[in-house]
């Protein structure tokens, strides 16, 4: 289940709390609040889950450009030894096979900068994900806390203690 769907769930409950009369403090129910807690603590790693299949696949692409790299070499080399058979045209093909594995080193570690490139913005991106998750779930806990304490009114809870921007959702 998604992060933010629960968030949002969880203020849900949050607003639906009955206000105890005189004070600023509200009901929540109990279980809903600890169901709600537990398919946040199962939805976070599903979103560390997706970043390991980004490596994984950052992983394979590494490989394949390594097996395509190391096929490249091999057709490279096959094919300047039968060149050099050739007498006529044996400085020719001597130097296309030069050029074949220098532009195969290059094509590969084009490969490979452009796969960690990909991964490393990816799991940045990912990472700015989970530090909003985070801060978000923070804030609400903060808000509930402050609201238990009696530290704030219930019905200026949710905007004094959550900042606007880390209510809004993507």
């Amino acid at each position: 289940m998604d992060i933010l769907h629960l968030i949002d769930r969880l203020e849900e409950l949050f607003n639906e709390s009955r206000p105890i009369p005189f004070t600023h403090n509200v009901v929540v129910d109990e279980d809903r609040m600890l169901d709600l807690i537990d398919q946040m603590r199962v939805a976070i790693p599903e979103e560390v889950k997706k970043a390991q299949q980004i490596l994984a696949q950052r992983d394979r692409v590494l490989a394949q450009a390594q097996e395509e790299a190391n096929r490249t070499l091999s057709l490279a080399r096959d094919k300047s030894e039968q060149l050099v058979e050739r007498d006529s045209i044996a400085q020719a093909a001597h130097a296309r096979a030069e050029q074949i594995l220098a532009q195969a080193r290059i094509d590969a570690e084009n490969t490979r900068r452009e796969a960690d490139d990909y991964v490393v913005d990816t799991l940045t991106r990912l990472e700015s994900q989970m530090e909003r998750y985070l801060s978000q779930v923070r804030n609400g806990v903060t808000a509930l806390q402050q609201v238990h304490s009696g530290d704030i009114l219930p019905e200026t809870a949710d905007t004094e203690s959550v900042p606007a921007e880390d209510l809004e959702t993507e």
